[in-house]
């Protein structure tokens, strides 16, 4: 019956403010508030949002280990001789090459006649050619009337090489000495000492939840929170310190150097390398003679079978040719010059017994991880805060309703008192932990509450 009275006395309270005006006659507004409805002043939770975040608790570092060189000996043969050449004389070879000359050129004659050799006078040809006869475009075996006078001849004489020029080759054998040298038998190494790091421990103060304030409801005289006081509430930031291992000096190596061994041994090398002196054969000509034309014969004549020009003087000519005619002569010329063949001389080798390295001495670094620790924090995101909502008024808050109400609250868990339409301390405690898991106003039974509920009134 006491908790009837002050959900009464609440909605009076609620009721007065929305028409603008406070029990105490201070001015409040409610927006969109309309007559007949009820609306109180909630605390909207705060927001938090939890993530686990990791931290740098070792850094990463690593480890050397040393693997030494491996020696071994080995048998290797050392030059106590280079290797040469000897020179000796290919003479040149020859072969002989025919060729074919033109000792006579092709001769056009000009007849009177195709059967007989009677020429033609070049004043003929001339005064033919100068009557616009075509001389050169007429082809051999046809005729003109003609005088002939013939073609002049001299006697040329032409060069020819009848073996070409070649050289002689003499060998100047090469000279040596016997010297001695150094010859390394051990090959110059190192070893390598490892020097481990050094650690040392640092610690680190992390922020694991940030400084904030919250809304929470003030106790009335030792009573329940009906009251409806709130107040504002700073909680200080909260840390944590974590202690870290961290790399002062790296690991790292010394190396030791061990000198290279060596040894003398004769050796006999080449002071001035063979040489070939060429001496030059000169070429050998011989000559042929040859029949030239020095002059052309002249004619003055018509063609047989065309209308001619002038008067026709009773004489023929005809167009006829000699062949030319060649020789084949012989010449020797040099197929593969004179050269000479280097014949190799080995070079000479003596074993003997070295100790080299096998596998050099190395530093193999084996990686430490670094090593994370993971810390939660839970920051706000959303500041609490008050706010006016609507609330089922008095009239509609029927005992139908808060039975609806119950239910809803026991089947998900939140009430387990009786179904008996009282608004009583089990009620409003299920009514508040179910407003806090879901995220909605704390601070009496609104209509967010019911359609989250999925009640009605």
């Amino acid at each position: 019956m006491k908790d009837r009275k002050l959900s009464a006395a609440l909605v009076l309270s609620l009721a007065v403010a929305s028409t603008g005006l406070t029990a105490d006659g201070v001015e409040v507004t409610i927006p969109n508030a309309q007559a007949g409805e009820c609306y109180a002043k909630v605390l909207i939770p705060a927001k938090f949002e939890t993530h686990t975040e990791k931290i740098l608790k070792k850094e990463a570092g690593e480890r050397l280990q040393v693997i030494p060189a491996k020696f071994g000996k080995v048998k290797e043969r050392v030059l106590v001789k280079e290797a040469s050449t000897r020179l000796t004389v290919i003479p040149a070879t020859f072969k002989k090459e025919s060729e074919k000359v033109l000792v006579q050129d092709e001769e056009i004659h000009w007849k009177t006649s195709l059967k007989n050799k009677i020429p033609v006078s070049p004043e003929i040809l001339s005064a033919a050619k100068a009557g616009g006869a075509d001389l050169d475009s007429m082809s051999i075996g046809s005729c003109y009337r003609e005088f002939f006078t013939p073609a002049q001849y001299q006697v040329e004489k032409q060069d020819y090489v009848a073996r070409a020029a070649s050289e002689t080759l003499k060998i100047i054998p090469a000279k040596y000495e016997t010297v001695k040298e150094r010859v390394l038998i051990k090959e110059e190494s190192q070893k390598v000492v490892p020097v481990p790091a050094t650690y040392e421990y640092v610690t680190e103060r992390i922020l694991i939840e940030p400084e904030k304030t919250m809304w929470k409801k003030s106790q009335c005289n030792g009573r329940n929170n009906e009251c409806g006081v709130m107040c504002l509430v700073s909680t200080p930031a909260k840390y944590k310190t974590v202690k870290k291992k961290v790399i002062k000096t790296p690991a790292t190596t010394k190396v030791v150097d061990i000198p290279a061994v060596y040894k003398t041994v004769e050796i006999r090398k080449l002071v001035t390398p063979a040489q070939v002196v060429r001496t030059p054969v000169p070429e050998i000509a011989k000559s042929y003679t040859k029949r030239v034309k020095t002059s052309d014969p002249m004619f003055s004549w018509s063609l047989v079978g065309t209308k001619a020009h002038g008067k026709y003087t009773g004489h023929q000519i005809c167009k006829t040719a000699t062949p030319a005619r060649y020789k084949t002569i012989t010449r020797t010329v040099v197929d593969q010059p004179a050269t000479t063949k280097e014949v190799e001389i080995p070079e000479v080798y003596k074993t003997i017994t070295v100790t080299k390295i096998v596998t050099p001495a190395e530093v193999k670094r084996i990686e430490i991880p670094e090593e994370f620790s993971s810390i939660t924090k839970r920051e706000m995101v959303t500041p609490s805060r008050m706010e006016w909502k609507k609330v089922v008024c008095q009239s509609n808050m029927g005992v139908s309703t808060i039975r609806k109400v119950q239910i809803a609250l026991r089947d998900q868990g939140y009430y387990k008192g009786p179904i008996d339409g009282i608004i009583g301390y089990q009620t409003k405690a299920a009514l508040k932990a179910y407003q806090k898991k879901n995220n909605l106003a704390v601070g009496g039974l609104t209509y967010e509450v019911i359609k989250s509920l999925g009640a009605s009134i």
